[in-house]
């Protein structure tokens, strides 16, 4: 028999449909970092739901456009524990920044800034 605790099984939960892109970006609040810029908005629910987007004016290949996915995504796996729950968030990389920009250690301290923009951090985890 295996048991699993939900805690140590974090899932991600995407916006998957165009409506939920678009209900997010046009209701939401943006916050923009160097690299990213994100759109919040509440969601009446106890969890996160993130979306990422990354234009094909960045690359035209799409193995460049999802590794800047991957990273961003890891990035905010990294923060999740931080961030207040309730939100859907759509983390987008900026057409104006190329592909070259794209290392984990500038998006990951873009990503925290944007956050700490939107005032996301829970206050007791920001030490760590």
């Amino acid at each position: 028999k295996c048991s699993l605790n939900i805690e140590e099984v974090m899932i991600l939960l995407t916006l998957k449909k165009n409506y939920e892109f678009q209900k997010t970006l046009k209701r939401g609040n943006w916050y923009n970092g160097n690299l990213i810029s994100i759109h919040v908005e509440k969601n009446n629910k106890d969890l996160n739901y993130i979306g990422i987007a990354v234009s094909k004016r960045v690359s035209k290949s799409s193995v460049k456009r999802n590794r800047i996915k991957r990273l961003l995504r890891e990035a905010y796996r990294l923060e999740e524990a931080k961030i207040q729950k309730g939100f859907n968030m759509i983390i987008a990389w900026k057409s104006s920044c190329p592909f070259e920009l794209a290392n984990f250690c500038d998006i990951k301290n873009d990503l925290g800034i944007c956050l700490k923009k939107a005032d996301l951090i829970l206050k007791d985890k920001e030490e760590e």
